[in-house]
C-alpha cells in the first residue's frame, strides 16, 4: 500500500497539507463530501497541487509534518520546479 503526501489549493489561495492512502477518494471528500476537512469544507472547491508517494504512514507523516512548516514560497516551489522545462 502506498501513502501519499498532498498540497491542494483552496478557494481562497491557501493551502492545505495532507496524508492519505487513497487519494482520489481524499480529493472528492475535500469537494463534495462531509467528511472533508473543515478546513476545506468551508474553502472549497480545492484543486490538487502536489503529491508525494511514500511506502509507510510514518514516512508520510513526517514529510506532511516537514512541509506544513514551510512558508508559501517553498511549498509553491515544490510544483513549480516539477512544471519547468
Amino acid at each position: 500500500m502506498s501513502f501519499y503526501v498532498y498540497i491542494v489549493e483552496c478557494a481562497d489561495k491557501t493551502y492545505y497539507i495532507g496524508c492519505t492512502n487513497r487519494l482520489e477518494r481524499r480529493l472528492k471528500q475535500h469537494n463534495d463530501s462531509r467528511w472533508g476537512a473543515h478546513y476545506t469544507k468551508i474553502r472549497r472547491p480545492v484543486i490538487l497541487k502536489y503529491t508525494e508517494q511514500f511506502q509507510t504512514l510514518p514516512e508520510a507523516r513526517r514529510r506532511e509534518a516537514e512541509i506544513k512548516g514551510w512558508r508559501r514560497e517553498k511549498k509553491e516551489s515544490l510544483w513549480k520546479k516539477s512544471t519547468d522545462p
